[in-house]
């Protein structure tokens, strides 16, 4: 049996459109249902309907959502199809996934099965990016803000850049930012590392140095027009495995949504072939 997995304050969907999308998964035969009333509540049904012997779990939301429920199905045999809802669709646009809701759910349904790697920060798992410094600073920000979609994200980097300062990494100095890439991607085409491979083994470190507003304005260009790598700020390395230290208290962020580190050491690993999604 199919099992879907639906966010339902995901993205910019208007109520009525959430429930086309209800009575459409309706009329999939064997399958069933199931909506997030909470962070976190996604793995909680994914592990439930991994119990009832689902046969492929279809996730239906953002970066989060997918995180969620990808995180309860490492080193399991059972597909995560992907239905892109969220502001972002990071890991969505990097495995070419229709954007468009019924060409999603036919991707999903009927799509190739491929095994990808994942990352390791801490005790949390991530599929897209994870970071601290300036994206981890406007996750946050946006986290707080009740509207979605690129331009409230936009509205949070802009709002972000007059205010953040470069945050210090033990033995290696002050950074504007430091992203670990699994996917090429943040989302809406931000590419922070356009040649990184979800099968490769190896996760890479993208670290940006403090810079003049002027030259940090045009990292958001060379982002879009997948250039970074070519940046005078940005130095980029491929690793399986990484361990630096920081400040408590400072916030990070794990395929786009925000959290507060509680402890000075950060271990980032790769967790080679322990997903398997359809696309």
């Amino acid at each position: 049996m199919i099992h879907f997995i639906l966010n339902p304050n995901a993205g910019t969907n208007s109520l009525q459109k959430r429930e086309r999308i209800v009575k459409t998964l309706q009329a999939i035969p064997h399958s069933k249902i199931w909506q997030t009333e909470r962070m976190n509540h996604a793995s909680e049904l994914t592990l439930n309907a991994i119990s009832e012997g689902a046969t492929k779990i279809i996730a239906i939301g953002g970066d989060g959502t997918m995180n969620e429920v990808a995180s309860a199905l490492l080193y399991t045999s059972v597909p995560l199809g992907i239905i892109p809802m969220g502001s972002g669709n990071g890991l969505a646009r990097h495995l070419g996934i229709p954007l468009e809701f019924n060409k999603a759910l036919q991707r999903a349904l009927k799509g190739t099965s491929i095994i990808i790697d994942s990352g390791k920060w801490n005790d949390r798992s991530f599929f897209c990016t994870a970071g601290i410094g300036f994206d981890a600073f406007v996750a946050e920000h946006f986290a707080k803000r009740a509207k979605r979609g690129f331009l409230n994200y936009l509205y949070s980097s802009l709002v972000s850049l007059g205010k953040y300062r470069a945050i210090h990494i033990n033995k290696i100095g002050p950074v504007f930012s430091l992203t670990v890439a699994n996917a090429n991607q943040f989302g809406n085409n931000a590419f922070i590392s356009p040649e990184s491979d979800l099968q490769d083994g190896f996760l890479e470190i993208i670290q940006i140095k403090p810079g003049s507003l002027w030259s940090i304005a045009n990292l958001g260009i060379s982002l879009f027009r997948k250039k970074l790598p070519f940046h005078p700020l940005v130095r980029i390395s491929a690793v399986k495995a990484l361990q630096i230290q920081v400040n408590e208290g400072i916030p990070f962020h794990l395929d786009g949504e925000s959290f507060t580190l509680d402890k000075r050491t950060i271990d980032i690993s790769i967790l080679p072939e322990s997903l398997v999604v359809v696309k």
